[in-house]
């Protein structure tokens, strides 16, 4: 399989012959303001003044097109605004291809996408869909440890002669993924890294006690660190990340840049 890094949540997963898009937020840098993309869904930061910081703060490491180019499929995690673009009228993913298959997580999420123009919106199961050779197994979510900030899926992908691969999703460690850990053992585990908070909800997503829980529970896993250095919520850049996996002596993992691609 060969992962590429675009920003934050996005990335390109080339696995079983399938080329996946995760995620794929492609809105301009500092087109996207928490106060008023964020606080519409309730939500606030805890640090009043990165509430001000616009998103994403960086801009996507390559065009457009080369990165939808010979793309197969779309999974959407989830609809938060830093995980697909969202336009002023309430439709989403403005810019791409609406004919592609695309997979998302419940109804909810199929209407908002069916109605911004997307014809062919399957929803993922627990147990599996199958594209080409690869099966995908729709996978729990936390999104929040005071309480959920709406519900998010995770993604197992297999393929015969693929490392099993395990797109965590935005969640923090619990009983759900622990049970994913223990069911599929995966070889490859994405984690969404930047341990984002609100003060509604608290911390979002995986921290480094998180990510070393899980390397823990699965030493023998290689962890791709992602959704990172994006976002004005997160309370961990890649630098502090790194700084905090080395001091609790977590080693197997990588931490891809933006525009970075690994085969694994």
């Amino acid at each position: 399989m060969k992962l590429t890094q675009i920003r934050n949540a996005t990335n390109r997963v080339e696995y079983g012959g399938v080329t996946f898009l995760i995620d794929p937020w492609l809105e301009a840098q500092g087109s996207v303001s928490f106060i008023k993309d964020f606080s519409a869904l309730g939500l606030h930061i805890p640090d009043p003044v990165k509430e001000q910081i616009l998103m994403p703060i960086y801009g996507l490491p390559m065009e457009k097109e080369e990165i939808l180019e010979g793309v197969d499929c779309y999974i959407i995690t989830h609809l938060h605004p830093d995980h697909i673009d969202w336009a002023a009228d309430g439709t989403v993913g403005g810019t791409l291809k609406k004919d592609i298959p695309t997979f998302c997580q419940n109804e909810d999420d199929a209407k908002v996408l069916r109605d911004s123009g997307f014809r062919d919106v399957t929803l993922l199961t627990a147990k599996g869909i199958t594209v080409g050779k690869v099966t995908l197994f729709k996978t729990p979510c936390r999104h929040g440890v005071i309480e959920p900030c709406g519900d998010a899926m995770g993604v197992i992908f297999s393929a015969p002669g693929e490392k099993t691969l395990y797109l965590a999703g935005d969640t923090i460690l619990y009983e759900g993924v622990r049970t994913v850990l223990q069911t599929y053992h995966p070889e490859l585990i994405m984690l969404n890294s930047c341990a984002a908070e609100t003060i509604e909800n608290g911390r979002l997503i995986m921290n480094d006690e998180d990510i070393a829980a899980v390397s823990a529970l699965e030493p023998g896993a290689t962890l791709y660190l992602t959704h990172l250095d994006n976002v004005s919520h997160a309370a961990l850049t890649r630098h502090t990340l790194r700084a905090r996996l080395a001091q609790r002596n977590v080693t197997h993992f990588v931490m891809p840049l933006d525009g970075e691609s690994m085969t694994f």
